[in-house]
């Protein structure tokens, strides 16, 4: 990063605060396991029920592709401690254009899954306050407040926002506990036949779930992206991902083998809020509110955690001179404070333009639509320990790259397959807004080759 080139594009210095390590291995956990944990476990129940129990084997195997991923960002995180996670490490092995490109996906990713969290947060905060599901205004009115208010907590500095994280992720894992590891007393198991009610092949419809499945777990490389505010980031980042993705694997899979047993799948699939109706079908009116209670705080916190992500991403492309320079400007606190801002203003228009859908239509397709905008950076971040060594003077003839060359390998198959789970309109929606970035691309480029150079200006 080149903070020094702050002074001549109006920038505040970042580089005190970057270098200030406010996040250690029980802050940067929690971002890992707060960014997973939210929406998806408790409202993909609802988006799964329409494919039946065949949809735990979708669950198995994104948990073990989520497990690759994670080990392959856990060794970039050694390699380099840059913030940007999956845009710095394409940018460091692939060049400035391919970094760019990621950068721009994984923005995409970040203000979407944005918006699909503010409708999930709306989900459940119906089944506390009814109203708020009768009126769509109300719906709409609660989802922009929770992106706005916690937009506003995050200028505030990374210290106010990883405070938030660690509390909500704490109160969020406990109902989920709860229905893990008691819910199996109430099972039904009439309710896991037949196995597959899609009316796709077995082949397909895993594919699909675990397209859908993979939403929960994105997030997963969230510890590498605030990289400057980490203390000991080489060794903090890799033992706060394989941490976090392990736990939220089991986690997920417990639960939602406990709501397809519980309720009958034409219930689940219509429910907005499904985990509160599994636990009041458990436990009563209570159950459900403590659960839902839960969930809100829940998918408070991924929006929390996603907020925070979506400044820091265009912040480190900024600094790196390949996203336009109102990105990188930062407060006093050394927060991006435009990034910020405008990537949650593109999150408030989605959440607008797509809340005249149903709750779980609107909330499915969101998250095909940012788990493909994610897949792309972590295709490229499979292989970029690769380029990055060669990159380095390494050699191919090193044994060392062999392993990683198969670590690689894997993570790059199966985030292929997962896009094609994504589906067609769901692909070519994503392509579309990747492609959209290569005019700005080309628009920044025109720009810094009309401006001197930064040694230039040093030289006069």
């Amino acid at each position: 990063m080149i903070s020094t080139l702050n002074n001549r594009s109006g920038m505040a210095d970042v580089s005190s605060h970057r270098a200030s390590g406010d996040l250690g291995l029980i802050a940067c956990t929690a971002l890992v396991v707060g960014n997973m944990i939210g929406s998806g476990v408790f409202l993909l129940p609802a988006s799964l029920a329409s494919f039946g129990a065949v949809a735990l084997y979708g669950w198995v195997l994104t948990s073990m592709g989520a497990i690759v991923l994670a080990l392959v960002f856990g060794r970039l995180a050694r390699l380099t401690a840059r913030p940007g996670g999956p845009y710095a490490y394409t940018r460091e092995g692939f060049g400035d254009f391919a970094g760019f490109l990621i950068a721009w996906g994984y923005w995409i990713a970040l203000w979407s899954g944005n918006a699909a969290v503010a409708v999930a947060f709306v989900g459940y905060l119906t089944f506390l306050f009814p109203p708020v599901g009768e009126n769509s205004l109300y719906g709409l009115g609660a989802a922009l407040s929770a992106i706005w208010f916690l937009t506003m907590i995050n200028i505030r500095g990374v210290k106010e926002a990883s405070f938030v994280q660690v509390v909500t992720t704490v109160l969020k894992v406990l109902p989920l506990l709860a229905i893990g590891l008691f819910g199996w007393f109430w099972l039904q198991p009439d309710n896991f036949t037949p196995m597959n009610v899609s009316g796709q092949s077995n082949l397909s419809a895993i594919s699909a779930t675990a397209a859908l499945t993979l939403w929960a777990y994105l997030g997963l490389e969230s510890a590498t992206v605030p990289a400057g505010n980490v203390y000991r980031p080489e060794v903090t980042i890799p033992r706060a991902t394989i941490i976090g993705v392990v736990f939220a694997a089991i986690l997920y899979i417990s639960v939602t083998a406990v709501a397809i047993g519980v309720l009958p799948g034409t219930m689940l699939a219509l429910s907005a809020a499904p985990l509160a109706d599994v636990a009041a079908s458990m436990w009563g009116v209570m159950g459900g509110v403590l659960v839902a209670a839960g969930a809100v705080i829940s998918t408070f916190g991924t929006l929390n955690g996603f907020t925070m992500l979506s400044g820091q991403v265009p912040y480190g492309a900024a600094l790196d001179r390949v996203f336009p320079d109102i990105f990188a400007k930062v407060t006093d606190s050394g927060t991006p404070a435009n990034a910020l801002v405008i990537s949650n203003l593109l999150a408030s228009v989605l959440v607008i333009m797509n809340f005249s859908k149903g709750l779980v239509e609107a909330f499915t397709f969101i998250i095909l639509l940012a788990t493909m905008a994610s897949l792309v950076p972590y295709a490229f971040c499979a292989v970029a320990e690769i380029m990055i060594r060669l990159k380095r003077g390494e050699k191919l003839s090193d044994p060392s790259l062999v392993g990683v060359g198969g670590l690689g390998l894997l993570g790059f198959i199966y985030s292929l397959w997962a896009i094609y789970g994504s589906g067609e309109d769901v692909v070519f929606f994503g392509f579309l807004l990747l492609l959209s970035g290569i005019p700005v691309y080309v628009l920044i480029r025109l720009r810094q080759a009309r401006q001197p150079s930064f040694e230039a200006l040093q030289s006069d």
